[in-house]
């Protein structure tokens, strides 16, 4: 078991099925999100789920076998995100400059 909550008298545990659960729930709409939007920053919002739900899978997995490797690899996911954000925000940015919109199909005009 990797966590507990306790209401009064009572004992809950939560396994490593929920967290694992709760992952695939997180990274099926992310994929979801990813495939049916054609907002690049709603796609940029996919991508931060896809990434949580795999730091999410991480913990669960270093908790259960002891260790801190989990952990440490969920803060590199976290700091990646924060890097894949201000990057991806800034394309955005730049071609909301250009094309005044966020739909990503209208930059497919910059092929030639």
């Amino acid at each position: 078991m990797i966590g507990g909550i306790q209401v009064g008298s009572l004992n809950f545990e939560v396994g490593t099925n929920a967290f694992l659960l709760l992952s695939v729930a997180m990274f099926a709409l992310g994929v979801g999100c990813i495939v049916s939007r054609r907002n690049a920053v709603a796609i940029l919002m996919g991508v931060e789920l896809m990434l949580n739900a795999a730091a999410i899978n991480f913990v669960a997995f270093g908790a259960r076998g002891g260790s801190l490797d989990g952990q440490i690899f969920a803060v590199f996911i976290i700091i990646l995100a924060a890097a894949e954000a201000a990057v991806g925000l800034a394309i955005v940015l730049n071609l909301f400059g250009l094309f005044k919109t966020i739909d990503v199909d209208h930059p497919d005009l910059l092929k030639g």
